[in-house]
């Protein structure tokens, strides 16, 4: 368990992350991925963000309706 803590504190808040709107879509993704480290696990104030990807071909807007429903 120590080692996940250790993990979770490096993790880099998505909201002190900032990236300049006027450069070209190429260039504001590779800024995000710079600052953010790791774009599929990052805090975000108290949370940590797991970012996963299912093969279903279900929609993040399809799974949303469906926990609101």
């Amino acid at each position: 368990m120590e080692n996940m803590n250790t993990q979770e504190e490096q993790l880099v808040d998505i909201r002190s992350v900032s990236v300049d709107k006027s450069l070209p879509k190429e260039k504001r993704l590779a800024e995000f991925v710079r600052q953010i480290g790791n774009p599929y696990r990052f805090g975000c104030g108290d949370f940590t963000v797991n970012v996963t990807f299912a093969n279903n071909g279900v929609s993040l807007e399809e799974r949303l309706r469906g926990i609101i429903r």
